[in-house]
């Protein structure tokens, strides 16, 4: 079975049957299928390897051209020992709109292509067989729905590639018992050495939290409630903090009644003072990767679990301690990984597709980005969040700044622990950190442009205004952290691919320019951190440090001794 891995680690229980594998399926090109009753069949006539998506090589479809709709059955197996509690039926995500039927009846719906949904469907199987059926919906050239780096041409270009849809996560059934845990979260509290923990339940009971560091007694906490939310803090016995390259990480065992639950948290604080990011007090400057998260085999999903380890090992192999995780919401297992190996990740949100100038895009947006901040929060490897990236001017409008400022304050309202980047490259409306995009090739051009945010001056060339002294320069008051969140794309192909600016023409000028274009950043006592694009090809953008196949293209050691030096701001300002 393709995937068998339990799909995420921060919320585990030991009954669960994993639903990947071999579904039957139907395309649905004129979208009628709910017309000719569908949802009624038991099985269709092509076959799909769940959770790959049909565009891909490893679904065994490997349609690429638009998929407006598309069907998904099989049987799944009750025991009787599962009807005496709850049957919950788990999707990791299906893009966009997915509606569920169990057994000819409709079980429930949800629109969002990149975050998980969870339906009790108890009273709607029995024990035995039952038929499961998944109707998917996706239209990526809508300007209402969200798509990423998906292409909304028939095919891949520049920095768009191909497309997504349908189920492409894990799909797994949960048995639990008629009280069981809804959510939680942790917030660590690293100068008191405490953990609150703030769940919701279902039912009257206990919630009880053990807490355990490698194999060791740390806590224990516990908290009676006639049912929803409940919170409790524990002092903990060691305090082990989480950080980069150190992913130390609390085993805790949640129980609730007859239902358990296995999870982790990690004890670090994100703090901004001044021009400053501080991981746990201290200066750490960010030296990140854009990762795209897409799979030459797979698209948007994995082959394997090796592979999304692979993904952060050859990052840290060439001297990076994190990524922009970009235009993507990633699965969590890979979240799981960067936070055992304290590998530093800003979560963001794949805006691209979705019409910004228009407010309705906010309605659009706010529900799923809300999911995503719930499934994430308890990672510690997350230490930012970017709702939107590049919000350019679209048709002639440029971007409603409200639906931007509405997502910075919902994003704060919902999580006041990390700082929050409003629209990463341009044009800002309120943010923590001001970022800005940079793909200049020459070094010294670079440094010099830059030299001048001493004066308050920021050198932006996103942004252009006529007749100014500083034409391609925004008003910098001298107080935000400052983040070069996108440089670089240096393109090195043998192919005729797509990249940035001029092509270097011999290995050596591409590692010059690498080191030049870096060391202007970090040696900028302005800078906090930054991004380079990118760490593996792409489809047709081959700009990579490695191949779309994860082959290195050079020396890693070179990148990993240019990346490794210290940075400015790391020392005392």
């Amino acid at each position: 079975m393709f995937r068998p891995e339990f799909p995420n680690p921060q919320f585990r229980r030991e009954h669960w049957v994993n639903l990947n594998g071999t579904w039957s399926f139907a395309l649905d090109v004129e979208d009628n299928g709910v017309d000719k009753r569908y949802f009624e069949k038991a099985a269709f006539d092509g076959s799909i390897e769940v959770p790959f998506c049909p565009e891909s090589k490893l679904s065994g479809v490997a349609h690429t051209d638009f998929i407006n709709a598309c069907w998904y059955a099989r049987e799944i197996e009750i025991p009787a020992t599962a009807m005496t509690g709850r049957v919950m039926l788990h999707f990791g995500a299906v893009d966009y709109e997915a509606t569920v039927y169990v057994n000819g009846k409709r079980a429930g719906a949800h629109k969002g292509g990149y975050t998980p949904f969870a339906l009790d469907i108890t009273a709607l199987v029995s024990e035995g067989k039952n038929t499961l059926v998944v109707h998917a919906r996706d239209n990526t050239r809508d300007p209402m729905i969200p798509s990423g780096k998906q292409s909304a041409k028939t095919a891949s270009y520049g920095c768009y590639y191909t497309r997504t849809t349908g189920i492409w996560q894990t799909v797994w059934m949960e048995f639990v018992p008629q009280a069981y845990i809804k959510s939680f979260r942790f917030l660590p509290d690293i100068h008191n050495g405490c953990v609150t923990v703030e769940a919701e339940v279902e039912g009257e009971g206990a919630l009880s939290a053990a807490v355990a560091f490698r194999g060791n007694y740390m806590a224990y906490g516990a908290r009676f409630t006639k049912g929803g939310r409940v919170t409790f803090s524990m002092k903990l016995k060691e305090l082990h903090l989480w950080d980069v390259g150190c992913g130390n990480l609390y085993d805790v065992e949640l129980t609730f009644g007859s239902d358990k639950v296995y999870t982790y948290f990690g004890m670090r604080e994100i703090r901004i003072d001044g021009r400053r990011v501080l991981l746990n007090g201290r200066s750490v400057y960010q030296r990140l990767v854009l990762d795209q998260g897409f799979y030459p085999d797979g698209i948007y999903t994995a082959p394997d679990e090796a592979a999304l380890i692979k993904d952060i090992e050859l990052s840290l192999a060439a001297g990076f301690n994190g990524a922009r995780l970009h235009e993507k919401v990633f699965e969590p297992l890979f979240l799981y990984h960067a936070d055992r190996l304290g590998y530093l990740v800003w979560g963001e949100y794949p805006n691209w597709g979705l019409d910004h100038t228009d407010i309705r895009a906010f309605f659009s947006f706010y529900p799923e980005w809300a999911e995503e901040i719930a499934r994430d929060f308890n990672h510690p490897a997350i230490v930012g969040w970017c709702p939107f990236n590049e919000t350019w001017n679209l048709k002639g409008h440029r971007q409603c700044d409200e639906v931007l400022r509405a997502a910075y304050d919902m994003t704060k309202a919902l999580d006041p622990t990390r700082p929050v980047i409003d629209t990463s490259g341009n044009c800002h409306v309120v943010t923590d950190i001001y970022d800005v995009h940079n793909y200049h090739q020459d070094p010294a051009l670079l440094r010099e442009k830059f030299s001048t945010l001493g004066e308050g001056v920021l050198w932006d060339p996103n942004v252009v205004h006529k007749n100014a002294v500083h034409p391609q320069a925004v008003e910098w008051d001298g107080k935000q952290p400052l983040f070069v969140s996108e440089y670089g794309g240096i393109r090195w192909s043998k192919l005729d691919g797509w990249g940035y600016g001029n092509a270097p023409k011999t290995e050596e000028e591409f590692k010059e320019r690498y080191k030049g274009l870096t060391e202007a950043l970090m040696e900028n006592p302005y800078f906090f951190g930054f991004c380079y694009t990118q760490l593996y090809d792409v489809e047709q953008e081959q700009n990579g440090l490695y191949t779309y196949e994860r082959e290195p293209k050079f020396d890693m050691e070179f990148f990993k001794k240019v990346n490794g030096q210290p940075a400015a701001i790391e020392r005392d300002l």
